[in-house]
This record gives C-alpha cells, structure tokens and sequence, in this order.
C-alpha cells in the first residue's frame, strides 16, 4: 500500500499491509526515537485504526505512558484470561488512572468455548499450549477485527526469542505490528519508569520480572532472562499472541 490512505475492497475490510510496508516504515524511523515515532504515528494516522495490546505487566507502564500522553483515548486491550494474579487486575486499574487513559478494553475468553474445553479450569495444567489459545490468542483476534494496525510491548532484551525483532512487521492477518521499544534496555525503561513517577507492578519486588497468568508465572532466578519465569519446565517461551503456537485442537484432552 503506497499510504494511510490506501483503497481497499470495499466488501473484504481486512487490512492489508504487506512485508514491504513494514521495511518502508523501519526504514523511515530508523534512529528516531520512540518517543518521536509514537507521535507522528498517530498525529499524521499513518497507520489506520490503531489499538495497544498490554498484559499491565513488568514492564507495560512504560509503553503505556508514552501512547497515552499523545493519546490518552487509544483502545487498550487487555487480555482477561481469567487466571490473572489479582495484583495485575489492581495495577491495571491503578496505573490506567495515573496515565490517564480512557479507553481500556477489557478482553474476555468466550464462556461457551471454556464451558467446552476448559471447564474445570486446568487446561494450563497438561496443555499449557491449548489454554493460552483458549484464553488469549482466539479472544484476541476477534478484538482485533476492527483495526489496522496494534502497539506491542516486546523488547529484544527480554528472551533469544526476541532479540531480532523490527520496529514494524506484518501479522499473519495481514495487521501491522508496532514494537516501539524493541531496542530498550532495562536501564532505560527503569530511567523513564523514575522520571515519570510510574508504578512498578507489585510483583516484581518479589522477583517476577514477566508476568502473565498466575499458574503459568514464577519467580526469576538470578541470572536467568525476564521471561524464564513463564511456562517453567515446558517447552514453551510465548503464549502465540506474537508467536504462532500449536493450537487447542482438543488431542490434549485428558480422558476421565
């Protein structure tokens, strides 16, 4: 697409950025800062309908004051799985006031599909997989029907998985993804954390350093990376949000 104006079919609304989208626009902010490309983002609205994906982890503070001081009513999203450390459900309240953000979306997994596949709630248990898909990446999709273009939180630093990621990339639907503070580090997110007086979430004090669903999150051992306290001792590193994962295609199922 040659610009934010682009035409699109006018029965298939599904956005259609493509890969050379996403090196035009790495390519035109490349050694601006965050701050800077945030801002032109959204007062020239380069990049369409455009919402913020938080876990109001960590980390999510940051993030979350450079978007709403340019645009304190940018859709937030938040994934309410239903397995989140009561901590989180305060913090996110607590800091979306601080901020002062007013369009905080809170995201629900569909009742019929946990009634179906996840009815005693311990599908994190046996198919951690499974349970992410359930409670994030299905809900998640459907959230992001009415936009071009979402805000993520991920930095190179946090785990090996992440360390190669653009400012700008495609979605498997065809959206554009935002990783703005893909080159922090955590000196500098705890130096803008200071200087605007934003919240630490809880937890952390207490050692989690990534936070996600509480059965599925655990303390960090010293020297280990941020996100080695998720999904411990499973062969899992992302819930599928940013990373395609298998699936609950029910073979996980336990039989009773």
């Amino acid at each position: 697409m040659a610009d934010a104006a682009r035409v699109r079919d006018i029965v298939d609304l599904a956005p259609r950025w493509t890969g050379a989208d996403a090196i035009r626009l790495n390519q035109m902010f490349r050694g601006r800062d965050s701050a800077e490309m945030l801002h032109a983002l959204f007062t020239d609205a380069m990049l369409g309908p455009t919402a913020l994906v938080s876990s109001f982890g960590a980390e999510s503070a940051v993030l979350l004051h450079l978007v709403g001081k340019i645009r304190p009513d940018v859709p937030v999203i938040f994934l309410d799985t239903g397995k989140h450390f009561p901590e989180t459900i305060a913090y996110r309240d607590a800091l979306a006031r601080q901020i002062g953000l007013t369009n905080i979306i809170n995201v629900t997994p569909d009742p019929l599909d946990i009634a179906a596949r996840d009815a005693n709630g311990l599908r994190w248990s046996y198919d951690p997989d499974g349970c992410c898909a359930l409670r994030k990446v299905a809900p998640l999709a459907k959230a992001l029907l009415p936009y071009d273009a979402h805000i993520s939180g991920r930095k190179a630093f946090q785990s090996s998985s992440r360390a190669n990621l653009p400012r700008f990339e495609v979605d498997g639907d065809g959206r554009m993804k935002v990783n703005p503070l893909v080159d922090w580090d955590k000196a500098a997110l705890d130096a803008y954390a200071a200087a605007h007086t934003l919240p630490p979430h809880p937890l952390v004090a207490q050692g989690y350093l990534s936070i996600g669903c509480a059965p599925c999150t655990s303390i960090v051992k010293p020297g280990e990376d941020p996100r080695s306290g998720r999904w411990a001792g499973w062969d899992k590193v992302e819930c599928g949000i940013h990373t395609p994962i298998d699936g609950d295609d029910g073979t996980n199922d336990p039989v009773f």
